[in-house]
């Protein structure tokens, strides 16, 4: 008897305006079917018909304008429970700042926006989009991506089936560009003399060697990256155990240029000495 081949269920969603369609662009691109604003009572039938057409990966993507079919969302999980299908939930999320940004300048109110502000349009969404958000699998915040940015993070979170492996991200930021809403981690490293009082470096980043040899060099540097990758390398088994398959681990100093970006750099290297591949992002280099 031929097995039935198993489907693999991604559930997309989040704030209008914080990238959904883009990210769904990249998951087809990727060779999911995707499927755009689908009533939650059909996400069983679905996979029904995934199943005899043979399609393993399949995205949906549910946001707003579904409305009253988002209390629909709790039976069809558990309708799919009951046929060994777990979904995997991803949301996107930006700030309130960037929506309001970009929704100015496509010149659309947003679909729970009525005749009132953006901003109650933004409140309304995310009170009704709560109970998703705190059962995500991944939470990417765009609010300083663009549109090739949250690409990448998209295809390094989804190109591949391999279920077996953590799929990290190493993120480096500044603090006065805010701490980053979709980190597991935050570490902070600016007890690490600044390069930046340095004038022969200050022109410099993290990435360049005489600064990343300035940072490392500080006696406090060695025994943090100690801490910071016996935690990782404690935590990454301890995930994949628990069914979690992204993490970030996000490390900030006062702009972003100097200690974190190098300390990042670092860390990513010996992790990949011991063969643990992380995603390396500098969010806030350049912006100084």
């Amino acid at each position: 008897m031929q097995s039935t081949p198993a489907v693999r269920l991604l559930v997309l969603t989040g704030l209008s305006g914080s990238g959904k369609r883009t990210a769904g662009h990249t998951l087809e691109d990727l060779g999911w079917l995707v499927v755009d604003n689908l009533p939650p009572s059909l996400l069983p039938d679905l996979i029904e018909v995934s199943r005899q057409r043979e399609f393993n990966r399949v995205a949906v993507l549910l946001d707003v304008r579904s409305r009253s079919e988002f209390q629909q969302i709790p039976e069809a999980f558990a309708t799919l429970g009951e046929a060994g299908i777990v979904p995997q939930i991803v949301f996107i999320d930006a700030s309130d700042e960037t929506i309001v940004r970009r929704q100015e300048s496509v010149r659309r109110p947003l679909p729970l926006q009525g005749p009132g502000r953006i901003l109650d349009g933004i409140r309304r969404e995310r009170e009704l989009l709560a109970g998703l958000r705190a059962s995500a699998d991944l939470v990417i915040d765009t609010s300083a991506l663009n549109v090739h940015d949250l690409a990448a993070r998209v295809t390094v979170a989804f190109a591949d089936e391999d279920e077996a492996q953590l799929k990290l991200t190493l993120l480096s930021f500044g603090f006065k560009n805010g701490i980053p809403i979709d980190a597991d981690i935050v570490l902070d490293v600016r007890f690490l003399p600044n390069p930046h009082w340095v004038p022969a470096l200050r022109p410099q980043s993290g990435l360049s060697q005489p600064v990343a040899h300035y940072v490392l060099g500080q006696p406090d540097a060695e025994p943090f990256l100690d801490h910071v990758l016996g935690m990782i390398r404690l935590m990454i088994p301890g995930y994949v155990r628990e069914g979690k398959r992204h993490a970030m681990v996000a490390i900030g100093c006062t702009g972003g240029k100097h200690r974190s970006t190098a300390i990042v750099e670092e860390i990513a290297r010996r992790l990949a000495v011991d063969g643990t591949p992380a995603e390396v992002v500098h969010r806030d280099l350049g912006r100084e």
